[in-house]
């Protein structure tokens, strides 16, 4: 997900620096933006239209950009999760991505086996996370579940992406 890591590092920056470009991210056709590309990357994944990572980069990147849109005008501009949020998005994924799933040759058989026991068994399907995360952008009061359900995406992505063929 290269895409969503340079997405949430720029993110990141650009809340630090406090850049000039943050007003045109919270407007609403942004919202509408992202909430389009994920309405795709949720379809895409549920009907297998389209390759699996691009669906999975597509939604993460757009839900970031709807969390940020959405919730920056209810909470202080100084607020160190517009700022920790998309650094430890970006910090878990190319962790996941670059050690993890690029050395999936290396996992045995048995541990294959119960990664797979596990994806097919959890209930655990990635459109379904992808909606939960989308609900729990409306949930402002309610600020940890975005990163929570967020973070079981990534993990999601990562046993998906090990058990790909090697």
């Amino acid at each position: 997900m290269p895409v969503f890591i340079i997405f949430s590092l720029c993110l990141s920056y650009l809340v630090q620096t406090d850049n000039p470009i943050l007003t045109i991210l919270v407007s609403p056709v942004i919202i509408y933006l992202g909430f389009a590309c994920a309405i795709v990357a949720i379809i895409g994944i549920f009907l297998k239209k389209f390759q699996e990572k691009f669906c999975y980069d597509l939604f993460t990147s757009s839900a970031l950009l709807i969390w940020f849109a959405s919730w920056r005008p209810f909470f202080n501009d100084q607020s160190p999760m517009f700022f920790f949020f998309p650094l430890y998005f970006a910090l878990i994924t190319a962790f996941a991505s670059f050690i993890l799933i690029n050395q999936r040759h290396q996992i045995d058989r048995q541990t294959d086996k119960y990664m797979r026991a596990f994806v097919e068994k959890s209930g655990m399907e990635p459109w379904i996370l992808m909606i939960f995360i989308l609900i729990s952008l409306k949930l402002q009061h309610h600020f940890m579940l975005f990163p929570v359900f967020m973070t079981l995406l990534l993990v999601r992505f990562t046993l998906s992406g090990c058990l790909q063929p090697r």
